[in-house]
């Protein structure tokens, strides 16, 4: 190392020089300026084109900052000042020279409202993160003067999704704060960005407008509607403490009957009594009983739901039944239908998995969950569920008044003869009621209180 600069060998067997002839394949900015040429004449050119860019480069980010304070009617004035001006000399119309200079002064004027920067502290809190469609939710801004002297009072702008929340702050004095609180339309499931809190400044004409921002954005999840399922009520599922399966096991805990031995039985299954009395080996037999795997899957296709309220109480269902699965600790899976590209050549197959880890986690995931024209219908939903989801016990199938019997119960026969199978075809212009067919259970509800009074009857028939 020397004056600075490493020096570095080069590997054996490689050259440490390049042939000039190699600049031919270059195709970076100096090439297609200078081309291989060298010299004091082309490292000049190359200096003054990256001087220019460079001029270039700030005189852009300028402009760019002058354009973004000046509002509509400030770039009209600045039209209108050079023509007035202009026509006025060349006419000799005093009137059209008054206009000018008066909106040179406008200018200067105001000009004196964009300097300086009035060094506020400024927190944006929520007072929950997380509510429930249709519950207040508060959003509180404080601002904190840090300085010794005394800081004029601004305006104050909140964006809250679509929306704005603004207020008049007043002026601080040293080491003074102000607090503002603020309510957050709730009315609409989603997530609704809340922030950066922006101090404006502006001229009373309407001239220029100069923001700046003062905080980070914060999200607000607005979760479903949901409501509480008993435990009791879900009692299609099988488990340890439910009902055995129709399928044969080897080992369990549900005893069946009993047969003879084969090879591979484990010998502490071997009912030592009816061995005695047959002279035969025989073994116990039982059903097998298994940890239920309880699946949700919500359509969100168009082509299933009559209107958006439909919709809205198809999500809920979907939420009631995922945080009573989550509050037991089954093994839940909820699952959406994906959307099919807008160019795609075909027709997407697949179902996007909802986080349940935790209840919140999956209430945030159905926050966002919406409609859309080209999401798989709940026929189709079935059928990639029962495809790609071992292990299904029972399988809720969510969806609006518009798909037929005939539909659901292509829908439930993609699933294996064990799964239960349960559709819940949301409706508020019908009467609640409970209908079976064979291997498909389906309840049809008004509205979400209607919901665990359809499934304690249907647990009990």
């Amino acid at each position: 190392m020397k004056n600075g600069i490493v020096r570095t060998q080069s590997p054996r067997g490689v050259s440490g020089r390049f042939d000039t002839a190699s600049t031919l394949d270059l195709h970076n900015t100096r090439a297609r300026i200078v081309g291989d040429r060298t010299g004091v004449l082309a490292d000049t050119i190359v200096a003054i084109v990256r001087f220019s860019k460079s001029v270039g480069a700030l005189l852009r980010e300028s402009l760019s900052r002058i354009a973004g304070v000046i509002t509509p009617l400030g770039w009209t004035l600045l039209a209108v000042l050079p023509l007035s001006l202009i026509a006025g000399y060349r006419f000799g119309w005093s009137e059209l020279l008054v206009v000018g200079y008066l909106c040179v002064i406008l200018l200067l004027f105001a000009v004196l409202y964009l300097v300086g920067r009035s060094p506020f502290q400024f927190d944006l809190t929520l007072e929950h993160p997380r509510v429930v469609v249709g519950e207040e939710a508060v959003g509180t801004v404080v601002a904190r003067n840090p300085t010794r002297r005394r800081l004029l009072g601004t305006t104050v702008e909140v964006p809250v999704g679509r929306g704005l929340a603004e207020f008049a702050m007043p002026g601080l004095s040293r080491g003074t704060t102000f607090e503002h609180d603020f309510v957050i339309p709730t009315a609409k499931r989603g997530v609704l960005s809340i922030g950066p809190v922006r101090t404006v400044r502006a001229d009373p004409i309407g001239l220029v407008r100069r923001e700046l921002l003062w905080t980070e954005q914060s999200q607000l999840f607005v979760h479903p509607r949901t409501i509480g399922i008993p435990s009791t009520t879900t009692g299609f599922i099988r488990d340890l403490e439910g009902n055995p399966t129709r399928q044969l096991s080897n080992s369990d805990v549900a005893f069946h009957a009993l047969r003879e031995y084969t090879t591979g039985d484990e010998r502490r299954y071997i009912h030592w009594k009816s061995t005695a009395k047959t002279g035969t080996y025989m073994v116990r037999q039982f059903e097998e009983t298994r940890r239920s795997h309880l699946v949700v899957a919500l359509s969100l296709a168009e082509a299933d739901y009559a209107n958006a309220e439909e919709f809205e109480l198809a999500v809920s269902v979907t939420g009631s039944l995922g945080v009573r699965a989550i509050r037991d600790a089954r093994q839940v899976s909820v699952v959406v239908g994906e959307r099919t590209p807008e160019f795609a050549k075909r027709k997407l197959f697949s179902v996007a998995k909802l986080d349940t880890l935790t209840r919140p986690r999956l209430l945030d995931d159905l926050a966002t969950v919406e409609l859309a024209p080209t999401a798989l219908q709940v026929r189709d939903v079935a059928r990639v569920v029962a495809d790609g989801i071992a292990g299904v016990s029972v399988a809720f199938l969510i969806c609006g008044s518009l798909p037929t019997p005939g539909t659901l119960r292509a829908a439930s026969a993609s699933f294996p003869v064990d799964v239960e199978v349960v559709a819940v075809v949301c409706d508020p212009e019908t009467i609640p009621g409970l209908r079976r067919v064979p291997g498909l259970s389906v309840l049809t509800i008004g509205s979400l209180n209607d919901f665990a009074r359809a499934l304690a009857r249907s647990a009990a028939a």
